[in-house]
């Protein structure tokens, strides 16, 4: 693997942290959420990730098919929790049922602040591996003064 291509590598974590965060920020923001455009209470989202070998530039490109463990990350999909929501007895809200009970998401604010944390460490990781390989790239360069 060359230095460009662990550029392109940690520039695609990066970039695969960055949407996880968005996604756990929004479940956050909608954690008491009880009614949506499509109907019913918000569902909690979560990213899956997956190898792409084909990140960045040609040469990213051309180094994972010849070098095969060169390969960058993203966001395969976007899962939508399908669990039944939580439902609240509170027979004075605008949106419970006949019998006073409301949807509720069902999620769980502690999971996805630990979930949060594990994003921002994985990005901030991402980034230590890029100021690593622009040390080196720099050292480098330093050897032809």
């Amino acid at each position: 693997m060359s230095l460009f291509s662990a550029l392109s590598v940690s520039a695609s974590g990066m970039s695969a942290q960055r949407a996880r965060t968005e996604l756990l920020v929004e479940n956050l923001a909608n954690a008491d959420t009880t009614r949506t455009p499509e109907g019913g209470p918000y569902r909690r989202k979560d990213a899956v990730f997956a190898s792409d070998p084909s990140v960045g530039q040609f040469s990213a490109m051309f180094e994972s098919q010849v070098n095969p463990t060169s390969s960058g990350v993203r966001v395969a999909q976007v899962v939508t929790d399908q669990r039944d929501p939580e439902m609240r007895y509170m027979p004075g809200h605008p949106d419970a049922n006949k019998d006073g009970y409301v949807a509720y998401p069902r999620m769980n604010p502690a999971e996805d602040m630990v979930d949060l944390l594990s994003a921002s460490r994985g990005y901030q990781a991402n980034v230590a591996a890029i100021s690593a390989v622009k040390d080196m790239i720099n050292h480098s360069l330093d050897l032809f003064k």
